[in-house]
């Protein structure tokens, strides 16, 4: 009878007619991969395009490979997914080496996974920062870089055109903890200066704003920070790297939510701070214990959509500006607020920094005599040569090419009504306050052939 060690006969069978039906390894194949070939820190395989190589490369090119391995795990050109919760160790002493960082490598699927970290080095290549960490989404990004930096009895000033959940995150939340929060009038310099108290640990701001595009002075900005001894946070999401990159004028640290440009295909959930490796160190440890990790199969989606991001960005811009003048130019609208237009209020400071103005258009409707619903008319605060958010709707609803829904970035168009989509548990003095008109639309312009979008908002206006 066979011991408990003993392999079953029937498995030892099993296992000989596998071996012998497999081709015999070639004499690379049996040698494994060089140490270290899956770090790209450490690894610069013969003919690997080297970070400091890439800084002389076009942002199509960083795309496509910064942070990649010349030679990949078996042979592929594309990095795996490494659909894994643990890591294993050959030994006791590698388990040393490991914390004594001799052999740097994953441990526990929450602290991080080896398509992740191709991922992570991608992305700072592309935002010209040291380092990056990926989060499960935009927020766990920001709410993790705040939790790693930020104490009790310090304070956060933001500009207040910034994501409203961002500031209802410290409104509501960080203020639990006895971390103050305060916010000044988007792009106003000197009352950012003005709110600064020795108790202000951070700066934050978007660039552009999003929805209402209002672009920051980032150097400027950058300086107040600097000056005054306070760390500063971009969040860029709506400019992604390829338009512009916050940390060459002097910002602490970038936030992107990965969920829009970068994936670029409206099918993962990412979000990243880029930064120093000494900043971002603390980030990833508390990452590593709040569990705002990724999953190794949206990391995957994020590198397959990065390859392609210089490509798209340059149809997302170039569609938001042929939309934005169109919209410009018709009688039902109101007025439009797109950077690249020469009667945005910060078209200047656009034109000076920003490679391209992306894909996103914010336009107000006129009213008109065509029927609206019938329901809700004390919903509305409109005045009365502009539309009110029925009539609004009825445009939202006439579109044919965009699809109704949240967020921006991705192939697809996607239109709004901000009033409805994000405000619309608000009263008509709230939405007031957060400058959200009844009459307003975003509309996130995707990839598609702008003659086309332009023909759809054309008759979706004309036909209310």
């Amino acid at each position: 009878m066979p011991t408990t060690n003993s392999p079953d006969p029937a498995d030892t069978h099993i296992f000989s007619a596998v071996k012998t039906s497999l081709p015999p390894l070639s004499k690379d194949q049996a040698k494994g991969p060089e140490p270290d070939a899956g770090d790209p820190k450490k690894s610069t395989p013969t003919g690997a395009l080297t970070l400091a190589t890439l800084a002389s490369k076009g942002p199509s090119t960083t795309a496509v490979h910064a942070g990649e391995a010349r030679q990949k795990p078996g042979f592929s050109i594309t990095d795996p997914i490494f659909a894994s919760s643990t890591y294993t160790f050959p030994s006791t002493q590698s388990i040393i080496d490991f914390i004594e960082g001799k052999h740097p490598r994953e441990e526990y699927g929450r602290y991080g996974n080896p398509g992740e970290r191709v991922v992570e080095q991608k992305l700072a290549v592309l935002d010209g920062g040291e380092a990056a960490v990926l989060f499960s989404t935009g927020m766990a990004a920001l709410v993790g870089l705040l939790m790693a930096h930020v104490n009790a009895g310090e304070e956060v000033v933001f500009f207040d055109e910034c994501y409203h959940r961002s500031r209802e995150f410290c409104r509501k939340h960080l203020t639990r903890f006895g971390v103050g929060f305060r916010e000044v009038p988007t792009c106003d310099y000197a009352a950012m200066e003005a709110a600064i108290t020795p108790r202000t640990k951070f700066i934050v701001s978007e660039s552009p704003t999003n929805p209402h595009l209002s672009v920051v002075d980032i150097a400027r900005f950058a300086d107040i920070g600097k000056r005054r001894g306070v760390l500063s946070l971009i969040d860029a999401t709506l400019c992604t790297p390829y338009n512009l990159q916050p940390l060459a004028s002097g910002v602490d640290f970038v936030l992107h939510s990965a969920t829009k440009y970068l994936g670029g295909h409206n099918d993962l959930l990412a979000g990243v701070v880029v930064g120093s490796q000494e900043k971002l160190d603390p980030v990833r440890h508390l990452r590593g214990i709040m569990g705002g990790v990724n999953s190794p199969h949206n990391a995957y989606l994020l590198e397959r959509g990065l390859k392609t991001l210089a490509l798209r960005m340059e149809q997302h811009n170039a569609n938001g500006l042929a939309v934005a003048r169109f919209l410009e130019g018709h009688p039902r609208v109101d007025r439009v607020l797109y950077p690249g237009l020469e009667s945005h209020p910060y078209h200047s400071v656009a034109t000076h920094t920003m490679r391209g103005f992306g894909g996103l258009v914010t336009f107000f409707l006129k009213a008109h005599s065509g029927p609206t619903f019938a329901a809700g008319s004390q919903l509305s605060s409109a005045p009365n040569n502009l539309a009110d958010w029925r009539q609004t709707a009825n445009v939202v609803d006439a579109v044919q090419i965009p699809r109704i829904g949240p967020s921006l970035g991705g192939v697809e168009s996607l239109i709004e009504q901000p009033m409805v989509m994000s405000y619309w548990n608000y009263s008509p003095a709230e939405r007031a306050a957060f400058r959200i008109p009844d009459n307003m639309i975003r509309l996130a312009c995707g990839i598609e052939d702008s003659g086309d979008l332009i023909a759809d908002l054309s008759q979706a206006l004309d036909a209310i």
